[in-house]
């Protein structure tokens, strides 16, 4: 991969330009080939007809610029300068691919020349540049983030936050939307009211320009136009390459949407066709260099054809591997001081995040409403005044597009804290959360991290009725690639946060409404905890009472109401919903014979049901009773108080349930 500082068209640069659309045609048309044949499996998305974008734009980036691909990224890898032979080898699934044989064809990701991989979450790679653009922008560096994407991505609403948040801070990213004409198998006309994608930067006072994707030389013009704009001013730029793909959307697809007279009327200006002749006729070039460019690219396939051949199958026993990254060991803990404060629980996570800021100036909070506003809770009151706006950032109501920059940006080396204002509104993040935190390590085969903390409110209790009082953290604990932590106490509160940013992998924090107003005595010299293990908060010997987060002060004044009857439970706070501290749970079930878990989640499907399963697979001859649970009941949260108390876990509802474990 070479920069090529003017754009002048002799015969070198000429030659550069039609060998990297040579190349890339040649090589999918073996992967496609390949695919008939079996090699090759999955969804395989072909770039034929589009190679003049890729080859126009990619070479006029510098190294440390970064390249963030949708899922038709063959040709965006090769010119970047991956290896042809590890390319090849990651559509076969071999170890010795690009991403470990873990991503395919769609995540092609090569950490080494800053491609960022494929997404194919259609629009998903948005907000992951706007991310990455963002540490740039923090850490004065003068890159560009290159973000390719479909006509299709920007009927999505992650195109748009995405757009809205990189004009709203400035950041340098140069957003290059490949229009093929067909979203899958439906035309622009069909699905846009606004055809020319250009023209939607306007809305967001975003330069942009369109350009013959077909000319790989307009193209090219066009590309060092804009990355001479975003390096001078910071802000991004759109750049619409109307161009076309040839093949159908996958070769899935038997592409019944459109007739092959218009395919063949395309592709008699297709942007080899085109260039090459041009050149030929104005004796630019000549036939025999023409075919030495073809034989090279053959011979060049034909060495990752052999490659991906010999390459080897990642064994059954390295399946778990980079879903986590390399985990650190547990803090060390402070050694008391003697000496305790009161707080609010509240008061503790700020200062949990100022703690956090002080010690890493990579650290920076962002969010709706967390700096002006001081937060919904009041947990950030303050903090934007002492560390300022570029470290304690409001982002629009934007849920996913915020957080996918949070995401990009960790990628890039920062440490940065998502606030979701609810955990509600995270689903409409749900997209970034489980398809690129959660994913990004393992489908990258381990060469990208993303060390991020989310914080978001969880829980009833406060008479917000339906839709803002979900208790949802046992879903997240569902999925491999996060940790999910569930502070109750005033300790963990301030110092499970610091444990969390330095941890190689996204984390999520829950904390319970019902809790920021509670206070407390806190050693003052309080810092980081582990996140990994369950502690035991109350001595016992009949009963677990096993829970987490806003429960576990019910819980505990539930044991202290079952021991006035001889009932002496445990209380097992569980702090690590994934994962789960197995070891814990068990020791304390196998001591007391008896367990009753405790969870705001509904019963179907919850987190109490895993936990339930785990203690009968692994404990099941050590029990005198079967285990037990108290959930939410299975209605949405009501508004009326006495209903509202009546849908989630009370003192009551578990002394009932533990009493029944003893048959009374």
């Amino acid at each position: 991969m070479t920069v090529i500082d003017k754009p002048r068209l002799d015969r070198a640069h000429v030659l550069a330009l039609l060998r990297e659309m040579i190349r890339i045609r040649r090589f999918e048309d073996k992967c496609a080939e390949l695919y008939t044949q079996q090699k090759i499996r999955g969804f395989l998305h072909l770039y034929d007809g589009e190679e003049a974008v890729a080859a126009g734009i990619i070479p006029v980036l510098g190294p440390d610029d970064a390249v963030v691909a949708t899922y038709r990224e063959h040709g965006h890898a090769l010119v970047r300068g991956v290896p042809m032979t590890t390319i090849m080898a990651e559509m076969y699934g071999k170890a010795e691919g690009c991403s470990g044989g873990r991503g395919g064809s769609m995540h092609l990701f090569d950490a080494e020349t800053n491609f960022l991989g494929g997404n194919a979450i259609v629009g998903g790679g948005l907000p992951l540049a706007t991310g990455r653009a963002l540490a740039d922008r923090m850490n004065d560096a003068q890159n560009v983030t290159a973000c390719f994407f479909g006509e299709g991505a920007v009927a999505e609403g992650e195109f748009h936050e995405a757009m809205n948040l990189a004009q709203l801070w400035g950041l340098p990213v140069l957003f290059v939307c490949e229009n093929n004409g067909y979203a899958m198998g439906s035309a622009i006309e069909r699905t846009e009211a606004q055809v020319e994608v250009a023209k939607k930067a306007a809305g967001y006072g975003m330069a942009a320009e369109q350009v013959d994707g077909m000319d790989v030389v307009a193209v090219e013009a066009a590309a060092r136009r804009a990355i001479a704009q975003i390096r001078e001013t910071s802000a991004p730029m759109l750049l619409e390459c109307q161009t076309y793909r040839f093949r159908a959307h996958s070769m899935f697809d038997a592409q019944l949407y459109r007739d092959k007279d218009e395919v063949a009327a395309w592709r008699q200006k297709g942007p080899i066709v085109r260039f090459q002749s041009w050149l030929l006729d104005n004796n630019l070039v000549h036939k025999e260099d023409v075919q030495a460019i073809e034989d090279a690219a053959d011979a060049e396939i034909a060495e990752a054809v052999a490659f991906a051949e010999a390459g080897i199958w990642e064994p059954v026993a390295a399946l778990t591997e980079h879903v986590l990254g390399p985990q650190p060991a547990p803090p060390a803990a402070a050694t008391p001081s003697g000496t305790t404060v009161e707080t609010t629980y509240r008061e503790a996570v700020k200062q949990g995040i100022r703690d956090a800021m002080l010690r890493d100036d990579r650290v920076f909070l962002m969010g709706e409403d967390v700096g002006a506003y001081g937060g919904c809770y009041a947990v950030s009151k303050g903090l934007m005044e002492e560390f300022g706006e570029a470290r304690i950032r409001d982002t629009p109501l934007s849920e996913s597009g915020f957080t996918g920059a949070g995401i990009g940006a960790a990628v890039a080396g920062m440490r940065p804290i998502v606030e979701l204002m609810t955990v509600n509104f995270s689903m409409l993040a749900l997209d970034q959360i489980l398809n690129t935190a959660a994913t990004l390590r393992h489908m990258s085969g381990g060469q990208f991290g993303v060390p991020l903390v989310i914080r978001m409110a969880t829980g009833a209790g406060k008479q917000l009725a339906a839709q803002h009082s979900h208790s949802l953290e046992g879903w997240y604990a569902h999925i491999p690639g996060l940790k999910v932590l569930t502070p109750a106490t005033l300790e963990d509160a301030r110092g499970m946060l610091w444990t969390a940013l330095e941890d190689p992998d996204p984390v999520l924090i829950f904390e319970n409404v019902m809790l920021y107003n509670r206070s407390g005595q806190i050693d003052e010299t309080a810092g980081a905890v582990d996140i990994s293990k369950a502690a035991i908060r109350r001595e016992g010997v009949d009963l677990s009472l096993i829970t987490y987060g806003g429960s576990l002060f019910k819980t505990l004044d539930a044991a202290e109401a079952l021991a006035k009857d001889g009932i002496e439970a445990e209380v097992v706070d569980l702090r690590s919903l994934r994962p789960l501290d197995d070891a814990t749970i068990l020791a304390s079930v196998s001591k007391t014979r008896r367990a009753v878990i405790v969870d705001e989640g509904w019963r179907s499907g919850s987190l109490a049901a895993e936990i339930s399963a785990r203690i009968m697979e692994q404990a099941l001859w050590s029990l005198d009773a079967p285990v037990g649970r108290v959930c939410a009941v299975e209605v949405p949260i009501p508004y009326p108080k006495h209903l509202e108390e009546a849908a989630i876990p009370q003192i009551d509802s578990i002394v009932a349930a533990a009493k029944s474990l003893f048959g009374r």
